[in-house]
């Protein structure tokens, strides 16, 4: 005596459905709010970014060529203005492949292990965030200088680091450090580690599952964060002029630089050398809105692909009656 048994929606036959079939393309949302309030919402935020954003990188490039090209050639070639676009690009040759090792290695010890006083190691990632880049600069001088903690010793061996290179370094990594660690904290977080796992189980070591697993899933988060890295290193005022010692030729960068020539008076030089630091922002804000557009591209390419076919169940064996 044999029953009939009608398949439930969970056995159903793979062929009821196709077996490629596209990904759902999301439907535009649209807001519920009226056409006037969309246009008066649209409306203060062009007009707010025109007047603190638009208005203020205009009025610099404005004065920078106000007194003609050769002026501001002229202004750029100074011996003093060289040098502090040279100890810029130093430091930030230097600042960020030092954070980029740092923020790696941080990154991969909060997303992938469990351990006693990891909240406190995340909160001092956090610090440059909430501490004021001139308390951090006086805390070097406290430690380095010649009254401080170190100063005797570093002065015996004719070592100097407050008001120097070496200070300069300092304080522009303390600054900038957090930028690649926080972003990739949360992309390795949420990506999980079954693909290093796997990859493991295979046989692949520790060096090999990071450039070939862990690298190419973080690569996106990884340049974006280098990008704000560099393009706070290259800007730091706070920190840097507390270090520095404003010595002209030697430990002024360009954001100090500028201050100085804006002090003497000299307006179109010093609009000159903010014009281009003003460049090198536009540069890095080029290169992130490239970085996300690509991440975008990927993301969007990867949910185009067809979903691959799935296994056809094995017939069932066929019992004499």
């Amino acid at each position: 005596m044999s029953a009939s048994v009608k398949p439930s929606a969970s056995t159903a036959p793979a062929s009821a459905a196709p077996a490629s079939a596209a990904p759902a393309v999301p439907k535009r949302v649209r807001t519920t709010e009226s056409a006037p309030v969309r246009w008066l919402l649209t409306a203060l935020a062009l007009g707010f970014m025109a007047l603190f954003l638009a208005l203020p990188l205009a009025a610099v490039f404005a004065e920078a060529l106000g007194a003609g090209w050769q002026a501001y050639v002229e202004a750029l070639r100074q011996p003093d203005a060289l040098a502090a676009v040279r100890l810029t690009l130093l430091t930030a040759a230097i600042a960020v492949p030092l954070n980029l090792v740092f923020g790696v290695a941080a990154a991969w010890c909060v997303a992938r292990f469990e351990f006693r006083g990891k909240p406190f190691l995340i909160t001092l990632i956090d610090l440059p965030f909430s501490v004021s880049p001139v308390v951090a600069g006086l805390c070097y001088v406290l430690v380095f200088g010649a009254q401080g903690w170190l100063g005797p010793w570093l002065a015996a061996h004719d070592i100097k680091v407050i008001f120097a290179v070496p200070g300069i370094l300092l304080a522009t990594v303390f600054v900038t450090f957090p930028f690649i660690a926080r972003e990739l904290i949360p992309l390795m977080q949420a990506q999980g580690s079954d693909e290093e796992q796997a990859a493991q189980v295979l046989g692949a070591s520790g060096w090999q599952t990071f450039w070939h697993v862990t690298l190419p899933n973080i690569r996106w988060g990884l340049l974006y964060g280098v990008i704000l890295c560099n393009a706070r290193a290259m800007g730091e005022f706070g920190a840097v002029s507390v270090v520095s010692g404003h010595i002209r030729g030697q430990t002024n960068t360009m954001p100090l630089h500028v201050e100085v020539l804006y002090n003497e008076y000299q307006g179109q030089a010093a609009f000159a050398v903010a014009s281009l630091l003003a460049l090198l922002a536009l540069v890095t804000l080029a290169l992130k809105t490239l970085v996300e557009w690509r991440h975008a591209k990927e993301l969007q390419d990867a949910a185009a692909l067809p979903e691959p076919a799935p296994l056809a169940a094995p017939p069932a064996e066929r019992t004499a009656p």
